[in-house]
C-alpha cells in the first residue's frame, strides 16, 4: 500500500476537526485506500479500532442500510457502545438514499470525526452544499502520478528501465488495482474496461437516468478519440449526422457534463491571456486515467501527443494547480497553471525532430512578457533550453518535486 503523503499533507490539518471530510474521484482511484491511510494514522496516534465504525455501500451486506434513516439507526445504535470521540468512515456514500441528511445529524448529535468517499460530483454541488454550506472540506483523488505508478512496477519487475516503465504507464495508466494484477496485459486491459463500464452505467446512466446508452457511448467514444483537442458540441452533432443520428447541442453538452460529474473526463477553458477572460467556446477535455483509454478506445501510442497531454494535465491537477489553455492571438499555450501566487506556463509535445517544431514550442512564449517559469514538456533526452525557457524530458519533468 503507497502512503499517497501528496493527499495525506492534505488531510492531515483536519483529521479530528468538525468538518467533515470529502474524497471525491473517479471509482476504482484508491479512495477506499486513502480511509485505511487515515484510520492506519489515527491507531498511530493513539485512537482505539473500537471508535471507528465503517461501511461500504457497494457491498451487499450493507445494501440494507442504504436509506439515510436506516444508516441513522444503525450509527447511532453502535456509537452508543464506544466512549469517547466516534470516528466514522463511509465510502460510496452517494449509494445512501438521503445519505447527506443522515451525515449532517451525526455531525450534530455526537461527537464525531467524519470521512466519505463518492465518486460523483454532484455529492458536492448539489446534496452536500445544500445541507452541510460551510462545515466540509473536499480532497479530490486521483490515479496514481507516474511516481507512483514507478514506485509499484519496481516491486514487480525491479530491473526494468525508466524508459520502459514510462512506455508501460503510456499504455496501463495508474489505475493502483493494476499492480495486483503485476500489470498482465489482458487481465490489465479486462478490468480497466470492466471500470469504465461500472463508471458508464452506475454513475452516469444510472444516476442521470439515461435512457439512450448507445448515443452516450458514441459521445464518450468521440472525446476519448479527441481528448486534448479543442472543439464543439456542434462538432460532435455533425459527426452523429453522418452516423445517421440527429442530436441536440445542448444534449451533447448534458451527456459531457454527466461525465464529468463522473470524473470520466476533466473540462479545461480556454483563456485569452492579453485579454484575461474566459473564453466560453470550444473546450478540452482530458481522461482522469489514459489507460482507460488505452483499454477501451485503443490507439495511445498513436496519439501520443495527447496521451503526454493528458498525463501532464493530470500531474498539475495533482499537484493542485488551476489550469486553463492559454490563447495569444492565433495561437495557444497548452496549460496555463496558477496555485495561489505560483504561476506557470507547460507546452507539451512528442519530439523536438525539427527546427520547425522548435520554434513553434518555444516561439509561444515570445509574446509573453512575464517572468514566471516557461517549460516545454517533450520525450527527447537532450536537453534544448533556451531563452530562458525551460526544456524537461517528460519523465523527469513528473518526478520533479517542484517546477520553478
Amino acid at each position: 500500500m503507497i502512503k499517497r503523503e501528496t493527499y495525506m499533507s492534505r488531510i492531515r490539518p483536519f483529521i479530528g476537526t468538525d468538518l467533515v471530510k470529502v474524497m471525491t474521484g473517479i471509482r476504482r482511484c484508491g479512495k477506499s485506500v486513502m480511509l485505511d491511510l487515515i484510520k492506519e494514522e489515527l491507531i498511530e496516534s493513539g485512537t482505539s479500532a473500537t471508535q471507528m465504525i465503517a461501511f461500504n455501500f457497494e457491498a451487499m451486506s450493507n445494501a440494507h442500510l442504504c436509506t439515510a434513516e436506516a444508516l441513522h439507526s444503525e450509527v447511532m445504535k453502535r456509537a452508543n457502545d464506544i466512549d469517547g470521540k466516534v470516528y466514522l468512515f463511509f465510502d460510496e456514500i452517494q449509494e445512501v438514499k438521503q445519505w447527506e441528511k443522515a451525515i449532517n445529524s451525526f455531525r450534530v448529535e455526537l461527537d464525531c470525526d467524519i470521512y466519505i468517499t463518492g465518486s460523483n460530483a454532484k455529492l458536492l454541488s448539489g446534496e452536500l452544499a445544500t445541507v452541510l454550506g460551510g462545515r466540509y472540506v473536499e480532497f479530490t483523488i486521483y490515479p496514481f502520478s507516474y511516481a507512483e505508478f514507478l514506485e509499484l512496477y519496481h516491486t514487480v519487475e525491479p530491473s526494468i528501465s525508466d524508459t520502459e516503465a514510462f512506455q508501460k504507464y503510456l499504455l496501463i495508466g495508474g489505475m493502483p488495482y493494476l499492480a495486483n494484477l503485476r500489470y498482465a496485459p489482458e487481465p490489465s486491459k479486462q478490468y480497466l474496461n470492466d471500470i469504465y463500464h461500472s463508471v458508464v452505467l452506475n454513475d452516469v446512466v444510472k444516476r442521470n437516468k439515461i435512457r439512450d446508452v448507445d448515443l452516450l457511448s458514441r459521445i464518450v467514444a468521440y472525446v476519448m478519440a479527441n481528448v486534448g483537442t479543442t472543439f464543439a458540441s456542434t462538432s460532435i452533432a455533425k459527426f452523429l449526422k453522418s452516423e445517421r443520428r440527429t442530436v441536440a447541442p445542448e444534449t451533447i453538452l448534458n451527456y459531457i457534463k454527466y461525465c464529468t460529474d463522473a470524473y470520466l473526463f476533466y473540462q479545461v477553458n480556454r483563456q485569452d491571456l492579453h485579454g484575461k477572460q474566459i473564453l466560453a467556446t470550444n473546450e478540452k477535455y482530458y481522461m482522469a486515467d489514459h489507460g482507460l483509454r488505452e483499454a477501451v478506445f485503443g490507439g495511445n501510442l498513436k496519439d501520443i501527443n495527447l496521451i503526454l497531454e493528458n498525463i501532464v494535465y493530470m500531474e498539475l491537477l495533482r499537484r493542485g494547480y488551476t489550469v486553463t489553455v492559454g490563447k495569444v492571438s492565433d495561437k495557444e499555450i497548452d496549460f496555463v497553471c496558477q496555485k495561489q501566487n505560483q504561476k506557470l506556463y507547460v507546452q507539451v509535445c512528442y519530439l523536438l525532430a525539427s527546427e520547425d517544431t522548435i520554434n513553434r514550442e518555444f516561439g509561444v512564449y515570445l509574446s509573453i512578457p512575464d517572468n514566471y517559469p516557461k517549460y516545454v514538456v517533450s520525450m527527447d533526452e537532450i536537453d534544448m533550453s533556451r531563452d530562458g525557457i525551460k526544456h524537461c524530458n517528460i519523465r523527469n519533468f513528473l518526478m520533479q518535486s517542484e517546477w520553478n
